[in-house]
C-alpha cells in the first residue's frame, strides 16, 4: 500500500516510522498507529488518496493538530492518516463581502493575527488557539464569545470538500442568503471528518469592535456566582463572554503560567467581556451588570479596561486546561451543556461527586451558553480503580445532564469515546437517520470509521 501511494501524493510516511504525535489526540487513553501517514499539500492530493482508499477499501482518518479531547482524530482501524496541517494557505481576505477564504491547516491564531489590524474580527474564539480551523469546522468549536456572537458554523459560508470516493464538491459561498435545496454545508460542519474531508473554508467576518473591557467578579462560593448567571442573561446586557471558574483552577494556572492572577482572595468567580464601537455603549452594558452581581453576593466588581491586564485575565482561562492536565497523572473530560438555568444545579451536582468517589474534580467554562467542562483526576488512583470511577462519574454526569434537558457535547464533539452516551441521549431514531446520512456520503464506511454514529 505505502509504494502505490507515494505515487498520489508527495510525502507519504509508512507506520514504523510515524511519530507517536499522530497515535494519539491530547486525550490520553487512546493510542493507535496508522499504517500510513500522508502530509496532504493540495485538494488534489487528497481527491487521489481518497480515490484509491475506496476503491481499495482502506480506511482514512483525517486529522489536523490533533488538539481534540475525545479521540476523534485517531486512526482507530490503522489504514491512511491524511494529515491536512501543511494546507495552511489563506487564498483571500474578502473585505467587500467580509469574507474569509482558506485551508483547513491555518491555525485559530493566525485568524486573528491576520484580520484584526485590518479592522475584521472572526469572533468564533475556542481555548485551543493552536487548533486548525478545518479542526473547528469539524466539530462546530464554540468558545468564549459564543454567548453574543455564537459558534462555529454560524460563520462558514462555503466549503470545498473531497468525498469518500474522490469527488471534489463545492457548498455555499459568499452569498448571505441560500434557500438553495438541503443544507448540506451544515451537515458537513460538525461531522468530525465522517462524512468529508474539509480543504477549503470561506468564513465569514464582522467589524472588528472597537473597544473591549473584562469584568473579574469574584464570589463567596460557587454556587451564588453560577446563580448570578441567568440574571445576567435576563438582564439584556449581553456579555461577549460568561465564563466561571473556581479558585483551585486558578492556582493551578498560575502554577503552571508561572505569573500571578490579579485576584484569588474569593473561592469562585465570574470573568465577563464586553465589547462595542464606544466606551459609554460598554459603560452602560456592563454597569447593569455590576450591579447585579453585587445585589446577589458578589464580593466586588474588578474592572480591567486595559488591553495588558485583559490579556493577563484571558490569557489564564486559556490555560486552564493545561494546568489541570499538568497537576494529575492523567484526566479526562465531560463536555456537556445544559439550559442556562439549570448550570447551577448541574455544577452543584458534579461537585457532590467529588465526595461521593473520592476523585478529585474541577470545572469551569462558558457559563453564559451552558456549555461546562468536567475533570476528572485520576491523581495516584490505580487502573482498574481509575476505571471503574471514571466510568461512574461520567454515568451520573451524562444522565443528569440527558435530566436537565442538556446534550452530551458542547463544542468538543463525539469522537470515539462519548459514542456510547450519544445514542442514549438521542435514541434509536435520530441515531437510525445519522446511520442513513453516513452511508449516502460513506457508502462503504471508510471515512474515520469508529466515530460519532456507530451503526454507519
Amino acid at each position: 500500500m505505502v509504494a502505490e501511494i507515494r505515487g498520489l501524493a508527495e510525502e507519504v510516511i509508512p507506520g514504523p516510522e510515524i511519530h507517536d504525535d499522530f497515535c494519539h489526540d491530547e486525550l490520553a487513553g487512546i493510542h493507535c498507529r496508522p499504517e500510513v501517514l500522508v502530509r496532504a499539500r493540495s485538494t488534489e492530493e487528497v481527491s487521489r488518496v481518497m480515490k484509491y482508499a475506496y476503491e481499495h477499501h482502506v480506511p482514512v482518518t483525517p486529522r489536523g493538530q490533533g488538539t481534540g479531547l475525545v479521540g476523534g482524530s485517531v486512526a482507530r482501524c490503522g489504514g491512511i492518516m491524511l494529515d491536512l496541517s501543511k494546507m495552511n494557505r489563506v487564498l483571500e481576505v474578502d473585505e467587500e463581502n467580509l469574507t474569509l477564504t482558506l485551508e483547513p491547516g491555518v491555525l485559530l491564531m493566525e485568524i486573528a493575527a491576520l484580520v484584526e489590524p485590518m479592522g475584521l474580527f472572526y469572533p468564533p474564539d475556542p481555548g485551543e488557539k493552536s487548533a486548525t480551523i478545518g479542526g473547528n469546522i469539524s466539530t462546530n468549536a464554540g468558545g468564549m464569545r459564543a454567548v453574543k456572537y455564537g459558534v462555529t458554523r454560524d460563520y462558514v459560508r462555503g466549503l470545498e470538500v473531497v468525498l469518500p470516493d474522490g469527488r471534489v464538491i463545492e457548498l455555499g459561498g459568499k452569498v448571505v442568503k441560500n434557500s438553495s435545496g438541503y443544507s448540506l454545508l451544515n451537515l458537513i460542519v460538525g461531522s468530525e471528518g465522517t462524512l468529508g474531508i474539509v480543504t477549503k473554508a470561506i468564513l465569514r467576518l464582522l467589524p472588528l469592535p472597537r473597544k473591549a473591557i473584562s469584568l473579574l467578579v469574584p464570589f463567596p462560593d460557587l454556587a451564588s456566582a453560577i446563580e448570578t448567571v441567568p440574571l445576567i442573561i435576563k438582564s439584556k446586557a449581553i456579555p461577549t463572554a460568561i465564563e466561571f471558574m473556581e479558585k483551585s483552577v486558578i492556582l493551578a494556572a498560575e502554577e503552571f503560567l508561572g505569573r500571578a492572577y490579579p485576584d484569588k482572595s474569593a473561592d469562585a468567580y465570574l470573568l465577563l467581556t464586553f465589547d462595542g464601537n464606544s466606551r459609554e455603549e460598554i459603560e452602560s452594558a456592563y454597569d447593569a451588570v455590576a450591579k447585579t452581581c453585587i445585589d446577589n453576593g458578589a464580593l466586588d466588581v474588578l474592572i480591567s479596561n486595559t488591553p495588558e491586564r485583559n490579556e493577563s485575565i484571558w490569557k489564564a482561562r486559556g490555560a486552564f486546561l493545561e494546568a489541570i492536565k499538568s497537576s494529575t497523572t492523567e484526566m479526562d473530560e465531560c463536555d456537556v451543556v445544559v439550559p442556562r438555568r439549570r448550570v447551577a444545579d448541574f455544577i452543584k451536582f458534579s461537585a457532590s461527586l467529588e465526595e461521593k468517589y473520592g476523585a478529585r474534580i474541577r470545572s469551569f467554562g462558558h457559563a453564559g451558553d451552558g456549555n461546562l467542562h468536567i475533570y476528572v483526576l485520576r491523581d495516584d488512583l490505580p487502573e482498574e480503580k481509575w476505571k471503574s470511577t471514571l466510568s461512574a462519574v461520567f454515568r451520573e454526569l451524562y444522565d443528569k445532564a440527558r435530566e436537565f434537558g442538556g446534550q452530551v457535547s458542547g463544542e468538543h464533539g463525539i469522537g470515539y469515546v462519548k459514542q456510547p452516551y450519544l445514542v442514549e441521549s438521542l435514541g434509536d431514531d435520530l441515531i437510525e437517520l445519522m446511520a442513513g446520512i453516513k452511508k449516502v456520503f460513506d457508502p462503504t464506511g471508510i471515512l474515520n470509521p469508529g466515530k460519532v454514529c456507530t451503526r454507519g
